[in-house]
């Protein structure tokens, strides 16, 4: 009896102290859960029509209801890692917002410019202010058709209509082609090898045709196509960007990165032509490109995840224009830049949209004549691995090691 009195003890210690953990325990398995490509997918069914293309462990979801777009991927199947950031509480309220609904998601499709003279988030006569700003419903609200699709390919279109802040119209129609890629094509476009490493990627062409009887022209506006992703942070994720060299008189400056306000050396810098930018989504900043320095390629590293993101899209040809979306009247409207990457954080208020970080291309402003066509194509790839197989493709894409990356603001 004595015994078994001291089991009776040990066990209620045992449990006693289990309990006590147990939250902590719990707390730490649900991060991990929320960070899970079958997590998202749960949500998404449970409120939205999803597309998925799936080979291997490779898979990505679509959401047609939304522009098509591709809300998250994973290359590790249902339990893989899942790198779309995507809005958990705006869609399991099923609440519509007024300005814009931030549903997340890694590659969307918008049209620019936002903000000046030709702008398409404003009305006529508008102060270029947070209140008058307006996501139109085609690129926020309005769903594209599907049209189509195999195991690995989507395709979608829509017609629209957009009138810009100077009153010119613009009758169109967007085509958008998603394609799933096999281990050869990913291997091809980071031109190495992928033994020991898991890979997803996925190729997408973004045609927009002016459907109108009139030619879009500089004097009355031009619209481009803007895509941007929205991808989870971490404390340690940096974004890198390579450039051309070249004199600023010439080739524009190396980096714009006032568009919130300069940003502090703490979280940017500049290194033998690569630019580094904090993904931390604990600061609110942007950084644009201009086209002479674009390389066509940017990508970020996430050391806690091990988690390396490369984006591939069109190296915009000698002389083209981009559009300058600044919220004001603009001296040269038409000397946006060709990519851009955006770091979340706390507004003014202290609330967060995300957080998130995002990686986001343009196209040339689109001079289309009736019946004319323009294609702009971007190409995502998310690879992880053990930081060795990783470390060569970050030396052959970027010319630099994940060293570099991992400590580049310590100094």
């Amino acid at each position: 009896m004595k015994n078994a009195g001291i089991c009776l003890i040990m066990a209620f210690i045992v449990a006693f102290f289990a309990c006590k953990e147990y939250p902590e325990r719990n707390k730490a398995s649900m991060k991990t859960r929320n960070n899970l490509y079958f997590h998202d997918r749960e949500l998404l069914e449970n409120h939205i029509e999803i597309l998925e293309l799936k080979k291997g462990e490779s898979a990505l979801i679509i959401v047609p209801a939304w522009q098509g777009r591709v809300m998250t991927s994973t290359c590790e199947g249902d339990n893989g890692l899942s790198f779309g950031w995507i809005n958990h509480e705006l869609i399991s309220s099923g609440n519509k917002l007024k300005h814009m609904n931030p549903y997340g998601g890694e590659e969307r499709l918008w049209l620019g410019p936002e903000g000046g003279q030709y702008a398409l988030f404003f009305k006529t006569g508008d102060p270029f202010e947070y209140e008058y700003w307006q996501t139109p419903p085609v690129m926020d609200t309005e769903s594209f058709e599907p049209e189509g699709r195999t195991d690995t390919k989507a395709l979608f279109s829509k017609k629209g209509k957009l009138t810009n802040y100077s009153g010119t119209v613009f009758d169109f129609r967007i085509t958008r082609i998603i394609h799933l890629l096999d281990p050869g094509e990913i291997e091809a476009l980071a031109n190495a090898g992928l033994t020991d490493v898991q890979a997803v990627a996925y190729k997408s062409d973004n045609i927009i045709e002016n459907t109108g009887t009139n030619s879009w022209t500089k004097d009355k506006g031009l619209p481009s196509i803007w895509m941007l992703g929205m991808f989870k942070p971490s404390p340690s994720a940096v974004v890198l960007i390579p450039v051309i060299e070249g004199k600023i008189d010439e080739y524009g400056p190396v980096v714009n990165d006032n568009y919130f306000g300069s940003i502090p050396g703490d979280r940017l810098k500049i290194k033998d032509n690569i630019i580094y930018f904090k993904a931390d989504g604990k600061e609110r900043g942007k950084i644009g490109i201009p086209p002479m320095r674009s390389k066509g390629i940017m990508g970020s590293y996430d050391p806690e995840n091990k988690a390396l993101t490369l984006l591939l899209t069109d190296i915009p040809d000698q002389g083209s224009v981009f559009v300058n979306s600044a919220w004001k009247f603009q001296d040269e409207p038409y000397s946006g830049d060709a990519l851009n990457s955006y770091n979340d954080g706390p507004l003014d208020d202290g609330s967060v949209m995300g957080p998130f970080y995002e990686l986001e291309t343009s196209s040339p402003a689109l001079s289309l004549r009736p019946g004319e066509k323009y294609k702009h194509s971007q190409t995502t790839i998310h690879l992880r691995g053990q930081e060795e197989q990783l470390d060569a493709i970050c030396e052959k894409v970027f010319g630099i090691s994940l060293e570099n990356i991992k400590t580049i603001f310590q100094y």
